[in-house]
């Protein structure tokens, strides 16, 4: 590939994922914010909710790979990804915003239409997340190359997603007070997040240009291919079950940060800056990504990233309400989830050409559908995770700090802190057990594949 379109589309494709980070931050990790303090809704209610949007999630990540199929069949003459990313964000910023409307519904009526907005944005902007990354291993097949655009992606995620984690809490504040109320400032915050959305993706839509005769042109795939080719290439599998341990931990613990600093540290202002260190944090890991992969292997990379992460829990674990000790384990938590991240795309890409290899058919939509699946069934358990701890740790009834005893907060640090270290761990350990392809296996596959004339040279 000629280096000014890898560096076109590197920017390009990246700049895009700002606002949809931005965007889905607002509903995975704030959503039962909006609920429980801007709507302040009761226990019962909460409850109802909670489970709900587990279940809606759930039954959702498995139209992901559907949709993977369909996108992987399309052929238009603007390729196969930018139709649906454009369809699915436009659906999931219009469901957005009624998310976060009021509808002057109560009771019955309200978790009703409620569940039903939730569904539709999640199910289009699943087709948008499948679109979106699944683009990413068709730019080129060069791991390094593939490196360098999926660590800026993150750097571009990591600004969407922190500045609306240190934006979130003072800006729908200060819209409160502009427009009557908390519930009316939250609804103005999601309008602007929607229309940064859309402005970020036209990025991607109209800068992004993929290379053309690279990859050998297939016949459509089936429902029952599809499930062959997510079955039958193990590696996937492997990758699959080691990334949702990951994001579930990850997510569970995210998902908490606004509660932990109202009702355990006791002052919610803290969260924003707090909030900022770990993006600082997080950005100059996606930074450092890619000269670090340089001189150290991705196992091995791994393995450090997964230590910095258990020394940081444990640290947070059974830190005091010192924000030196918590600000100290945020930011290795958040270093080594950065390596991880970036990983993991990693891992899920290079299984793209080891199926292609073993099945013999490239499916990149499909693989990529379960980057979505995973994303939502750990945002399903995150949320699950939260709401029914809110309830059983008293903070949901709760009117401060002051209410919720010391019994109610260490339920609060366990399943923020304890559960999400198992997971992250588990997931470590089989995927350094399971997931076969390093750098070697994948220079083999990619000369094999290249010599049956299913690759071609890139430009």
């Amino acid at each position: 590939m000629e280096k000014s379109h890898f560096t076109r589309n590197r920017f390009c494709f990246g700049l895009g994922t700002v606002g949809r980070d931005m965007f889905y931050a607002l509903v995975s990790m704030y959503i039962m914010v909006f609920i429980t303090v801007a709507l302040g809704v009761d226990d019962t209610t909460l409850a109802i909710m909670t489970t709900m949007i587990l279940i809606l999630r759930l039954v959702d990540a498995f139209s992901d790979p559907l949709m993977g199929l369909i996108i992987d069949n399309t052929k238009t003459r603007w390729g196969k990804f930018k139709p649906w990313i454009l369809i699915g964000a436009v659906i999931a910023a219009i469901m957005m915003v009624l998310q976060f409307a009021d509808l002057g519904l109560t009771g019955i009526a309200f978790i009703v239409v409620f569940g039903a907005i939730f569904f539709i944005w999640d199910v289009a902007f699943g087709l948008n997340d499948v679109a979106y990354w699944s683009m990413m291993p068709s730019l080129s097949t060069d791991q390094k190359v593939r490196e360098k655009i999926g660590s800026f992606a993150r750097i571009c995620a990591s600004v969407g997603l922190f500045a609306v984690v240190v934006g979130v809490l003072p800006i729908t504040s200060a819209l409160g007070d502009a427009f009557g109320s908390l519930a009316q400032g939250w609804f103005v915050f999601a309008i602007i997040i929607s229309m940064l959305m859309l402005a970020f993706q036209s990025i991607t839509l109209i800068g992004v240009k993929e290379p053309k005769g690279v990859f050998q042109t297939q016949k459509s795939t089936s429902i029952l291919e599809m499930f062959r080719v997510i079955l039958k290439n193990d590696q996937l599998l492997w990758v699959a079950i080691s990334l949702s341990l990951f994001m579930i931990g990850y997510l569970t613990t995210t998902i908490f940060g606004v509660h932990f600093f109202k009702y355990a540290y006791g002052n919610e202002d803290v969260y924003m800056i707090f909030a900022a260190v770990l993006g600082v944090s997080q950005l100059s890991a996606f930074v450092a990504f890619p000269f670090v992969s340089k001189y150290v292997k991705r196992r091995r990379l791994y393995t450090y990233a997964t230590i910095s992460v258990v020394v940081g829990y444990i640290l947070f674990f059974f830190s005091p309400m010192n924000m030196i000790f918590i600000g100290t384990a945020g930011v290795l938590i958040f270093v080594g989830q950065a390596f991880i991240q970036v990983l993991m795309l990693m891992f899920l890409s290079d299984s793209i050409e080891y199926g292609q290899w073993k099945l013999g058919k490239r499916n990149e939509s499909i693989t990529f559908s379960l980057q979505p699946f995973i994303n939502k069934i750990g945002g399903a358990v995150a949320n699950g995770v939260l709401g029914f701890t809110l309830i059983l740790s008293g903070i949901n009834a709760a009117e401060s700090a002051a209410d919720v005893t010391a019994e109610g907060i260490m339920t609060l640090k366990v399943a923020m802190l304890l559960l999400p270290l198992g997971a992250i761990v588990i997931g470590y350990i089989i995927n350094m057990l399971k997931f076969k392809i390093d750098e070697k296996k994948f220079a083999e596959i990619v000369a094999d594949l290249k010599a049956r004339g299913e690759i071609a040279e890139e430009e």
